[in-house]
């Protein structure tokens, strides 16, 4: 173990060089969290003078905070209020996975040998049912009005995602050369849980790729935005919210297409084991 007190901060620095390591597919979202929730609050501590009642407030305090609302370009974020049970239970879920992190830096340096002993933050304990299912899906008839809703440019990224399930960031990555002709299918390089997988179209959904890909070159990307740039991480929020809204539909998120998509094939009796495949799942448990 290190002479030198090691900080929270510099364990995250750590944790997150090795979860880079390896592959690890969210580390932006990672570095978010971090950012805001752990790094301004414990980041200069020294892990060795944390304490289980130090870290519980902290935790608390996460659930009782007011969520950031993104502000307009040019223009700093904001807050809204928490007055329904619902948000209240939504941003202990968050307390919950910020949590999860910082309990994963905390192991990483005391598996590195910077500290020797997890008993301030071992028996810290998450919020429970906190997590809501994600039951939300379109009916037929929502579909094509929030299709209608969409403006051009990102009506191509909603409808690519309800004909193949694919999440928002490998959509983002698609090239043309991912797409198939021959098999009517689309080939997913990197996925969340790092491995690839092919994607069987529905006849429709072929057309549409076909479409989008004819006469392109193979390494271009898919899907880009109005200026010819690729959608980067979070693009999506604001079209997505105010296609809804146009639409008049019940709040749903862009990975509410994903779960669209998913809801429409079990209602047609396709296996199980086909959609979680499909979807990049190794097994039924995520689908059930």
């Amino acid at each position: 173990m290190s002479d030198k007190p090691i900080t929270v901060g510099t364990a995250l620095g750590d944790y997150f060089a090795a979860y880079s390591r390896r592959g690890g597919k969210a580390l932006d979202r990672m570095k978010s969290s971090a950012r805001t929730h752990i790094e301004r609050q414990l980041g200069p501590v020294a892990i060795v003078k944390l304490t289980r009642k130090r870290l519980e407030q902290w935790h608390c305090d996460i659930a009782k905070s007011e969520p950031a609302v993104r502000g307009k370009r040019g223009q700093p974020a904001g807050v809204r209020k928490i007055s329904l049970n619902l948000d209240s239970r939504k941003r202990s879920a968050t307390a919950n996975r910020v949590l999860t992190i910082l309990k994963a830096a905390l192991n990483h340096a005391r598996n590195e040998g910077h500290v020797s002993s997890d008993a301030a933050w071992d028996r810290v304990r998450a919020f429970r049912e906190v997590d809501l299912a994600r039951q939300r899906y379109l009916s037929d008839d929502e579909t094509r009005r929030l299709v209608a809703a969409c403006p051009a440019h990102f009506r191509k990224m909603v409808m690519a995602a309800l004909l193949s399930g694919c999440r928002y960031g490998e959509l983002c990555r698609l090239t043309c050369e991912d797409f198939s002709r021959d098999s009517g299918t689309i080939l997913v390089r990197v996925s969340k849980s790092g491995k690839s997988r092919h994607i069987a179209l529905p006849p429709e959904g072929a057309r549409f790729f076909e479409k989008e890909t004819k006469d392109r070159p193979n390494s271009e990307q898919i899907f880009t935005r109005p200026n010819g740039a690729g959608w980067s991480h979070s693009d999506q929020q604001r079209p997505m919210q105010d296609a809804v809204k146009a639409a008049q539909l019940a709040p749903i998120t862009f990975r509410g297409l994903r779960h669209t998509y998913a809801s429409r094939l079990a209602m047609k009796a396709v296996p199980l084991a086909v959609i979680a495949k499909q979807l990049g799942h190794s097994n039924t448990r995520m689908v059930l």
